[in-house]
């Protein structure tokens, strides 16, 4: 399978992960720009953001929980020359579970979709990294 494919779905994740990054970015200067929040206590990592802010910098770290272990496991199926059409298939399935948590995450706040959009995209990483290794074991 070409690398382009392989990358395809991360770049997607990557291209969120940055625009939440930037989002909150913009959110935070704003709240200081109004007088919502000090610069001293932002600076300290004091800050009282509004509630705005925080749910957006909630769903900005989310993607810095599970994620990783996506990203590894990409590099190590590339690699390992282990990625074939299977792994192409959840690795979109999990990116599709990381922008639904991260849109639930931004608009409702709904714990009651956004649990299970967690939930799915870790199950679905656990079984890629299942079928990873049964794999590279397999063929040793």
């Amino acid at each position: 399978m070409n690398h382009a494919a392989i990358l395809a779905p991360v770049l997607v994740h990557v291209t969120m992960t940055f625009a939440l990054l930037l989002w909150m970015g913009r959110e935070r200067y704003a709240s200081v720009r109004r007088g919502e929040v000090r610069v001293a206590e932002a600076a300290i990592g004091r800050a009282d953001w509004p509630a705005r802010v925080r749910q957006i910098e909630r769903s900005f770290h989310n993607q810095l929980e599970l994620p990783p272990l996506y990203y590894a496991l990409n590099a190590f199926a590339m690699i390992a020359q282990l990625a074939d059409g299977l792994f192409l298939v959840l690795s979109w399935l999990f990116v599709a579970s990381r922008l639904a948590h991260a849109f639930v995450h931004v608009t409702s706040n709904d714990v009651r979709l956004r649990g299970p959009a967690y939930i799915v995209g870790a199950f679905i990483l656990m079984g890629m990294w299942a079928m990873f290794a049964v794999r590279l074991f397999a063929g040793s």
